[in-house]
């Protein structure tokens, strides 16, 4: 049994943690060591199988927690280079990896793929255990096709819908902010990550969460209608995080 355990998602922090066998990984740590180490036993999840924390990109919503929980669970941070440059961290161990190629963790296949961020080197990350294939995908303006060929392949997408477009457009943020969320650089709205959902459907029973959900600038509600009326998923089959503190298991 794969299970993916989304502890944090958003503006307020980013946590994932896919286990399997025994065995898990961490994608980002941008909550507070204390949270994750709650959420994780609010989700069943024992710190003992963490194998290492890996790191999409350096923003603090991604990262806060990622040097007090690699200590706590004395487990190794995970990123390219260009990324840990950017980090400060304090004492911990760091694996480098390779950008532009895979690496395994225990049991776990990993692929970094390139994401669009006003980040120094952002990735998504794409994991496959056990002949399941799990993507993980947030804080990217468009999706690269690398992104696009996994999502397609996926059998748990965990994929950023973070604002409505119009709640943007007639929200309190400034222009320039606006424009930079709006941007390539940026994120990616409900309308076209339900786009990007469509074209990559196939009758594999792909499960979909919507991630990353601005709590200013987005609705849990509104992010699942609009993606269900586009891509003609039923809305009871399209999950995510519903209130600050919420944590979610998905199970392929």
């Amino acid at each position: 049994m794969l299970e993916v355990h989304v502890l944090a998602s958003g503006s307020d922090g980013n946590c994932t943690v896919i286990e399997s066998d025994g065995e898990a990984i961490m994608i980002d740590a941008g909550i507070s060591c204390k949270k994750i180490l709650k959420q994780m036993e609010q989700e069943g999840v024992d710190k003992e199988m963490v194998k290492a924390i890996l790191v999409t990109h350096e923003h603090s919503d991604h990262v806060s927690g990622a040097g007090a929980t690699a200590r706590k669970l004395g487990v190794p941070v995970m990123c390219n280079e260009a990324t840990f440059s950017a980090l400060n961290l304090g004492s911990v161990d760091y694996v480098p990896i390779d950008p532009s190629g895979s690496f395994d963790i225990g049991q776990f296949h990993v692929t970094p793929l390139p994401t669009v961020h006003n980040a120094v080197q952002p990735c998504a990350y794409y994991t496959q255990v056990d002949g399941k294939k799990v993507l993980l995908a947030t804080d990217t303006g468009k999706l690269t096709f690398q992104i696009e060929a996994a999502l397609k392949e996926a059998d748990i997408a965990v994929i950023e819908a973070n604002y409505d477009a119009r709640m943007l457009a007639e929200g309190p943020y400034p222009p320039q902010l606006k424009q930079l969320i709006g941007s390539d650089h940026g994120h990616m709205c409900n309308v076209d990550t339900a786009k990007a959902i469509r074209r990559t459907m196939t009758d594999s029973g792909r499960q979909i969460f919507l991630a990353h959900l601005s709590r200013t600038n987005n609705e849990p509600d509104i992010a699942r209608e609009t993606v269900s009326e586009i891509t003609g998923i039923r809305r009871l089959n399209i999950d995510c995080l519903e209130f600050l503190g919420d944590s979610r298991t998905l199970r392929a």
